[in-house]
């Protein structure tokens, strides 16, 4: 079976390329803890914050927004102490303030599903890269997702993230048309 070839290396990568990465992903909490884990990767591997992945959702509340909104610098201190998470500080206190963009956001009437798939007009974007060299770090759509995310008062959530979010919630389909997966989620 042949697959996009940054996911080889272990069971646990392949399992996430085979089963979610690129899969088109509407519900709102599961893609503010993508987004959020996606800006926990900065500087890192994927497969490093995938790893950790479980650890993160009970450190964090399964990523509820509203109890996150709440951590208090007890909660924070907890946090940078769990040897299961990225213990940076910036990137936690991201998090706490995204919960807190994201409810925000929620009180003006937008879900965050319709607020970051605008940016694909609602549909994804079917691209047929044959090489890994033809797949950007960024597009238009990901500096514009960047742009309107930082002025809703997200943080870690730069262009080259943005495409790393849109690529696993299947907000573009970046399998390479020789991979099993490209197929089955370009109809």
């Amino acid at each position: 079976m042949q697959r996009c070839p940054w996911c080889e290396g272990f069971e646990l990568y392949r399992h996430y390329h085979d089963t979610e990465w690129g899969v088109p992903l509407h519900d709102d909490r599961a893609l503010f803890e993508l987004i959020n884990l996606e800006g926990a990767q900065a500087g890192l591997s994927w497969s490093t914050v995938l790893k950790k992945r479980e650890t993160y959702r009970l450190a964090f509340d399964q990523f509820d927004p509203e109890k996150i909104a709440h951590y208090d610098e007890h909660k924070v201190a907890q946090l940078l102490a769990d040897p299961g998470i990225v213990r940076n500080r910036l990137k936690v206190a991201a998090t706490i303030g995204n919960a807190k963009a994201y409810l925000a956001l929620q009180a003006s009437g937008q879900s965050f599903g319709s607020f970051v798939w605008q940016f694909v007009e609602g549909q994804p974007l079917q691209h047929q890269r044959r090489s890994m060299s033809e797949v950007p770090a960024k597009t238009p759509q990901s500096d514009a997702m960047s742009k309107a995310l930082l002025k809703a008062g997200f943080k870690f959530v730069g262009s080259t993230i943005c495409y790393a979010f849109m690529q696993a919630s299947g907000m573009v389909n970046d399998h390479l048309v020789s991979c099993h997966r490209h197929a089955p989620l370009a109809k």
